[in-house]
C-alpha cells in the first residue's frame, strides 16, 4: 500500500478537484486517501472506493482532527473560511490550521501541503513576482488569517502552494464575477493592458497531490500559475463570450476605465474589482512545473474553452 493522505476541504471548489484527481491515481498506484469534512454525506458519490474512506471533522473541533490523523503519512489542507465573520476565519484558517498541523505532526505525517492565495499580498501591481520578493499585506480578514494559518504550516516544515484567480468546473466566484461585472456596464469594458496569473482548477488539484507526493519538494512557499500570464483583454474577452451566451444580446460600445468607475461610484465592490483588473497580478515561479514534475495545463483560452460548457450552464441556471 502506498501512502496514507488526508485531504480537506472535499466537498469545496478545489479540494474536490484534489480528492477526484487523488482518487484517480490511488486506482493506479495503491495509495489510502481519507478525506475529511464536516458533511461527509455532501463529497461526491464517486470519490468512495477501494482505498478511499471519508471521515467526519471539523477545523473548530481538535479532537475531531486528531481522529481524522490518525495514521496518516501525508496532509493536503484545503479547507478554509471566505468571506463573512472575521472570527469565523480566525478560527478555521488560523487556530484551525494550527490544530490540524499539531495533530498531523503528532500523527507522525512526513510532508503537509496546503492551499494558500496570493491575495495574502494585497494588492498589486506585481509584474513577474519571484518566490520571496513580497511581502505580506493581506488587505481582508480572509487573507490575514489565511497567512496566519501558512505560517502554522511553514512552522512546521510544510509546503504552501499560493494561487491568484482559479478557474473551471466548479467556480463560481472567479469567472461568474466577472460576468455580472461586466453586465452592469453598457458595453465591452477596455481593461488596459494589465497581465494576471491564472490556473485551471484541475492543473491546481495537480500541483497539489504532486507537492504532497514528490520528493522534490522544498517546505516554504511557491506560487502556483500556468506560466504564461493572461492579458487582461483575454480575460474579458471570456467573460463577455459567457454574457453574450447568457442574454443573446448585442452590446453597445467599448466602456473604458474611467467611465466604468463612474458609473460604479458607491459600490465599492464592483470598484474593487475594475481595480483589479486594472492592476497587474503575475507572480513568476516555475517550480511546481520544472521541479516537481506537474502539468501547468493548457493556457487560458483553450483551457477556458474545456469549461466553456459547464460555466453556460451556470449562467443559464443563475
Amino acid at each position: 500500500m502506498g501512502p496514507r493522505i488526508l485531504i480537506t476541504g472535499a466537498t469545496g471548489f478545489i479540494g474536490a478537484r484534489v480528492a477526484a484527481t487523488a482518487t484517480a491515481a490511488s486506482a493506479k498506484e495503491p495509495a489510502h486517501v481519507r478525506l475529511l469534512a464536516r458533511a461527509p454525506a455532501a463529497v461526491p458519490g464517486e470519490f468512495p472506493g477501494p482505498g478511499t474512506e471519508t471521515v467526519p471533522g471539523d477545523l473548530r473541533d481538535p479532537d475531531s482532527l486528531r481522529r481524522a490523523c490518525e495514521g496518516i503519512d501525508v496532509l493536503i489542507h484545503c479547507a478554509s473560511a471566505i468571506g463573512g465573520d472575521a472570527e469565523l476565519a480566525r478560527a478555521v484558517n488560523d487556530e484551525g490550521t494550527r490544530a490540524l498541523v499539531d495533530a498531523a505532526v503528532s500523527a507522525g505525517a512526513t510532508r503537509i501541503v496546503s492551499l494558500s492565495t496570493a491575495s495574502v499580498h494585497g494588492r498589486g501591481p506585481f509584474r513577474a513576482a519571484a518566490p520571496g520578493t513580497l511581502p505580506l499585506a493581506p488587505g481582508s480578514a480572509t487573507s490575514r488569517t489565511r497567512a496566519a494559518g501558512d505560517r502554522r504550516v511553514m512552522d512546521a516544515g510544510g509546503t504552501v502552494l499560493r494561487p491568484h484567480l482559479v478557474y473551471g468546473a466548479g467556480d463560481r466566484q472567479v469567472i461568474p464575477g466577472l460576468v455580472r461585472l461586466l453586465g452592469a456596464l453598457p458595453g465591452p469594458l477596455d481593461g488596459g493592458t494589465s497581465l494576471h496569473s491564472l490556473i485551471d482548477v484541475d492543473s491546481l488539484a495537480g500541483a497539489l497531490l504532486g507537492a504532497a507526493l514528490s520528493p522534490a519538494t522544498a517546505p516554504g512557499a511557491y506560487y502556483v500559475q500556468h506560466p504564461d500570464p493572461v492579458p487582461v483583454g483575454e480575460l474579458l474577452a471570456a467573460g463577455e463570450e459567457l454574457l453574450t451566451r447568457r442574454t443573446g444580446r448585442g452590446r453597445g460600445a467599448v466602456v473604458d476605465m474611467a467611465t466604468a468607475r463612474a458609473l460604479f461610484a458607491g459600490v465599492p465592490f464592483a470598484l474593487h474589482h475594475l481595480d483589479m483588473l486594472a492592476t497587474d497580478h503575475w507572480f513568476a515561479d516555475d517550480r511546481p512545473w520544472r521541479e516537481l514534475g506537474c502539468d501547468p495545463g493548457p493556457g487560458f483560452t483553450a483551457g477556458f474553452a474545456n469549461h466553456l460548457p459547464w460555466y453556460s450552464g451556470l449562467l443559464d441556471h443563475s
